[in-house]
């Protein structure tokens, strides 16, 4: 167990770094193919509804993908982290932005609760690394973890990341959950 704590947190520190010097037209151009991808996702699976999350400056870039399916017409819950774990969740408004417990981006709508994402058609997440497998590495809080392994039935969950966080293998715990696909600037990827 201590093993795979240390490795995880060994190539969290990795993938950080290699975000944080990104050069902004990298992070330009990887948002445009990202949307790209995403939105394709989106049409494929027939989505109504998208539980996603605003990202932060150095993960892919979500933002000009929501407004995307904002515009579309398409429901879009954000989640909100609490002090005990779990996420709430917000509808996506493309208006103002405030900050979490966790200092993460959460919109300013009016607050669902926990239950909110059973009726999504798509969930795609964050990830600081996914296995070939499937297996999601996120960045050690267990939020994620903790809403898919709770939920009933689950609609398709797709971790967004860079291409190069695509791996052959990521350490896991028991907790860990599993995605059904990846989508990076270059492509999407079922399992």
């Amino acid at each position: 167990m201590a093993d795979v704590d240390s490795e995880k947190r060994a190539l969290r520190a990795e993938l950080r770094e290699r975000r944080r010097i990104r050069t902004s037209t990298q992070r330009e151009q990887d948002a445009a193919a990202l949307t790209r991808r995403l939105s394709e996702l989106t049409i494929r699976l027939g989505a109504k509804s998208i539980a996603a999350y605003l990202s932060l400056p150095d993960e892919p870039g979500t933002r000009p993908f929501l407004r995307w399916a904002f515009e579309q017409g398409l429901e879009v819950l954000l989640p909100v982290s609490r002090e005990d774990g779990l996420l709430d969740w917000a509808p996506y408004d493309d208006q103002e932005e405030d900050e979490d417990v966790l200092g993460m981006p959460t919109p300013t709508s009016e607050l669902r609760g926990p239950i909110a994402i059973n009726d999504v058609d798509l969930i795609l997440v964050p990830a600081a690394a996914v296995d070939r497998t499937g297996m999601r590495m996120g960045w050690g809080r267990g939020y994620f973890d903790k809403t898919l392994g709770s939920m009933e039935k689950c609609p398709p969950v797709y971790a967004v990341i860079f291409d190069d966080e695509f791996v052959d293998a990521v350490p896991r715990e028991r907790h860990d959950q599993p995605v059904n696909g990846v989508v990076t600037p270059g492509g999407i990827v079922t399992f």
